[in-house]
C-alpha cells in the first residue's frame, strides 16, 4: 500500500468514527444538519465532539475543547464543511484558524448558501490543507432533509405506513389498533423524534383520536438520546382542509400543533392552534407550497403518518422521498381498506420503487423503498 492509500484509509476510518458522533445529534439539532468532528495528532484521536442542538457550540468547537493545545498541528475531520459566517454562534472555520490545525478534511461541502465553499476557502488561504468528499455519500444520507431543504426548497418527505400481508391498513370499519406489534410501534416513535414535524389528515384524528406525540417510554432508546429525543419533540401538522376536527380532540389537548386549512380561520381559533390557510384547487390544501411553506420555517423532515387518501395525495403529487412500510404477519381480508388511495387503470402507470432496506423488526417487517424517477421505470 503506497502512501496516499494508507492516507486514504485513515481519513475514512476517522471520518466514520466523525459520522457517527454527528448521528447522536439525530434527534435534537433540528433545524441545523448534524455534524460530528474528530481531531487527530500523531496517530492519536485527541479530541471530539458533536452538535447538540440549534443556538449551542457546533461539533469543530467541541472538539477543539477537548483537543486543547494538541489541535495545533493536527487534522480536523469534520462530516460537514466548518461554517464561514456568523449565525447564532462565530464561524467554525475561524475557531480552526485560531486553534493551528494543520489539515481539515470535511465529508462534503456544505450547500448552506451562507456558506457553500467559503468555509473551506477561508482555510485554505490561512495556510490550512483541505479536502472534502471522504465519505460523502454517508454524510448525505445522514443530513436528507437539511440537504433538501438548502438545495431544493422543501423538506424531505417520509411516509410511514403499516399493512397487513395482504396490503390492508384496518378493517372496513376503521378499526387499525393493532396493526404491528411493539418493535415496529417503537421504531415508528423513533422516527416520529427524528421528525422536525409529523403530519396527519383530519381523517385520521377523527377516526383513531390520534395524538402523534413522543412516548418517551416507547422510544427504546439510552437516557442520554431519550433525554435529548423529548427535548425537541416535532412540530404536529394536521391538514384539515374545512376545519373539521374540534378543538377538543386530544389531538389539540397533547400540544401545540399547526393547522393547515383551505377554510377561513373561525372565531374559536382565536385562542387555539396556530392556523396556515394554504388554498388549492377543489377546496383541497395545496401540497406543495405547504411543503414549501414549512421549509421556510426551517423544517427539514416531514414524517407523514395518514390514511390511504392523504398518503394517497403525496405520492400522487410525486412528494414522497422515502417509504418506510412495517409489515405485519396477518391477513385483513379483501374487504379492509387499502395501503394508498390511489387509482391505477394499467400495468404501465404503476410507479417503480426501489427497495434500499428490508429487516425485521420484532414479530413484524420495515421495508424501506424510495420512488424511482419516471425514467428509470
Amino acid at each position: 500500500m503506497n502512501l496516499c492509500d494508507e492516507q486514504a484509509v485513515l481519513d475514512a476510518h476517522y471520518m466514520a468514527r466523525a459520522l457517527e458522533l454527528a448521528a447522536k445529534g439525530r434527534f435534537s439539532t433540528h433545524p441545523n444538519p448534524r455534524v460530528g468532528c474528530v481531531i487527530v495528532c500523531d496517530g492519536q484521536v485527541v479530541g471530539e465532539g458533536w452538535h447538540v442542538r440549534a443556538g449551542e457550540p457546533h461539533a469543530e468547537v467541541h472538539a477543539l475543547r477537548a483537543a486543547g493545545a494538541k489541535a495545533r498541528g493536527a487534522t480536523a475531520y469534520v462530516t460537514l464543511e466548518p461554517c464561514s459566517h456568523h449565525g447564532r454562534t462565530p464561524p467554525c472555520a475561524d475557531a480552526l484558524v485560531d486553534a493551528g490545525v494543520a489539515r481539515v478534511v470535511a465529508a462534503m461541502q456544505d450547500p448552506n448558501p451562507e456558506v457553500a465553499g467559503r468555509g473551506l476557502q477561508r482555510l485554505a488561504q490561512a495556510g490550512i490543507a483541505t479536502s472534502s468528499g471522504v465519505m460523502e455519500q454517508q454524510a448525505r444520507a445522514l443530513n436528507q432533509g437539511f440537504l433538501k431543504r438548502m438545495e431544493h426548497g422543501l423538506p424531505f418527505v417520509r411516509v410511514k405506513l403499516a399493512m397487513s400481508l395482504d396490503g390492508r391498513t384496518a378493517m372496513a370499519s376503521g378499526e387499525s389498533q393493532w396493526i404491528t406489534g411493539p418493535a415496529a410501534r417503537s421504531a415508528v416513535q423513533r422516527l416520529r423524534a427524528q421528525a422536525s414535524v409529523v403530519l396527519t389528515g383530519a381523517d385520521t384524528v377523527l377516526a383513531d383520536n390520534a395524538r402523534l406525540t413522543v412516548r418517551a417510554e416507547e422510544l427504546g432508546l439510552d437516557a442520554e438520546q431519550t433525554a435529548l429525543a423529548m427535548s425537541r419533540p416535532p412540530l404536529r401538522v394536521l391538514i384539515d382542509g374545512r376545519l373539521r376536527v374540534p378543538l377538543d380532540a386530544p389531538f389539540f389537548k397533547a400540544g401545540p400543533a399547526l393547522v393547515a386549512t383551505c377554510a377561513a380561520v373561525e372565531e374559536q381559533y382565536a385562542n387555539g392552534p396556530e392556523c396556515l390557510i394554504v388554498p388549492g384547487a377543489d377546496g383541497q390544501v395545496d401540497l406543495r407550497r405547504l411543503l414549501s411553506e414549512l421549509a421556510g420555517r426551517g423544517i427539514n423532515e416531514v414524517l407523514v403518518e395518514a390514511g390511504p387518501r392523504l398518503a394517497g395525495a403525496f405520492a400522487q403529487q410525486g412528494l414522497v422521498d422515502e417509504y418506510q412500510i412495517f409489515v405485519a404477519g396477518k391477513f385483513l381480508g379483501s374487504s379492509a381498506r387499502p395501503l394508498l388511495d390511489w387509482p391505477l387503470a394499467q400495468m404501465s402507470e404503476a410507479p417503480q420503487l426501489k427497495i434500499i432496506e428490508m429487516r425485521a423488526v420484532g414479530d413484524d417487517w420495515r421495508v424501506i423503498a424510495i420512488p424511482l424517477p419516471a425514467a428509470s421505470v
